[in-house]
């Protein structure tokens, strides 16, 4: 299949991968290139200047970022994210208003939902939205873990409006992810309130290059107009993002491809292709590569019987499997894989983080858990 990243720009994330994890610090100019290339408009209708992609042209962008810079693939997948909440949620001026750029990479977007203390099911949000008198919002608060964070222009941000009636057609909040009483709302990144601190992503054993962060909420004043879907109602939006396919499996499944990628140059430079015990480990780890590939095809096809609970299995076995390709590979390597800076620890790093991305792994088993007690 024709890789959809040009030679030049892959060179370019590569190089910016090698640079931005020593400096936990996002890199501007290689996103100013995303931005540029016309990638992010991936998840964007045609009619509103994107190219109409569905779930699996979305896996299939961010795991080839994730392949040479995992980093910029989750910003990538966030950005692809929020455009496809706009577009099925949105109403018209929304759309008109935000699509069109999210598409052209005029803007980039993120989501700002996680907080401390709110657990991995985000259902003890002490970030608020209250109504203003007249019928605008404020929203205060501190969201953590910001893909995106400072280098976003526009947040999906999700605060606790307890005192705004769920729509009538709204869906109750399950057991999962979310909660009743919660909303969305689109936020400008120059919105008076709005605060991003780049600085606990520099801490990050992985990622370090994803821009995540906090993204305070200081009196931050929106419109109702800025309210995406119903009021109260995010458990809804939050209900169909997994039932879309697109799956966070698609960085782990590029994050393999990276490391298997690393596992090849290392035998060809070092001769040893010639050993056939090495030639079938390659093979072993391009099985498993594969494998992961396979089952996020399948969530991004939403070929099952239960696409949402396929998403959820893609999700897991791609962040396990590039995890163990990691391991495996930065064994085979040896020494040259266990110096400071060396790609494999890299991307080793980078494949743990996603276990702990919403819905985080175990959140993931328990959500399918609950769906064998109906």
């Amino acid at each position: 299949m024709r890789p959809l990243l040009t030679a030049e720009l892959r060179a370019r994330l590569s190089e910016s991968a090698d640079k931005t994890d020593p400096a936990g610090e996002p890199d501007r100019q290689v996103l100013a290139e995303l931005r540029a290339s016309g990638l992010l408009g991936t998840a964007v209708p045609v009619r509103h200047g994107g190219t109409g992609g569905d779930a699996a042209a979305v896996n299939r962008v961010v795991a080839e970022i994730a392949a040479v810079n995992p980093s910029v693939a989750i910003v990538a997948f966030q950005h692809f994210a929020v455009s496809a909440r706009i577009a099925e949620w949105g109403t018209e001026e929304q759309r008109s208003r935000w699509l069109p750029r999210l598409a052209d990479g005029g803007l980039l977007a993120a989501s700002a939902w996680s907080e401390t203390g709110a657990g991995a099911a985000k259902q003890n949000l002490s970030s608020t939205g209250t109504r203003l008198a007249d019928g605008g919002w404020r929203l205060d608060g501190a969201k953590a873990f910001a893909t995106g964070a400072g280098v976003a222009d526009l947040y999906l941000v999700l605060v606790r409006t307890a005192d705004a009636e769920p729509a009538p057609d709204a869906e109750p909040a399950s057991a999962g992810y979310g909660a009743d009483g919660q909303t969305f709302f689109l936020v400008g990144a120059d919105a008076p309130g709005v605060v991003p601190d780049l600085g606990p992503g520099r801490g990050l054993a992985g990622m370090r290059g994803s821009a995540t962060g906090l993204v305070g909420l200081r009196g931050c004043v929106v419109p109702d107009t800025d309210r995406l879907g119903p009021a109260g109602g995010a458990a809804s939006v939050i209900a169909g993002v997994r039932e879309s396919g697109a799956s966070l499996g698609a960085v782990s499944v590029g994050i393999a491809q990276g490391a298997f990628d690393v596992a090849v140059r290392h035998a060809e430079q070092h001769g040893l292709l010639a050993l056939p015990t090495v030639r079938h480990r390659l093979v072993d780890l391009a099985t498993r590569v594969e494998t992961a590939r396979a089952v996020v095809d399948r969530a991004g096809a939403r070929t099952s019987a239960d696409p949402g609970l396929t998403t959820l299995h893609s999700k897991l076995h791609a962040s396990v499997a590039a995890e163990e390709v990691c391991l495996d590979v930065a064994r085979m390597l040896g020494s040259a894989g266990y110096r400071e800076g060396a790609r494999i620890g890299r991307l080793l790093a980078d494949a743990r983080g996603i276990a702990f991305m919403g819905p985080t792994n175990d959140l993931c088993r328990d959500l399918v858990a609950a769906s064998w007690t109906g």
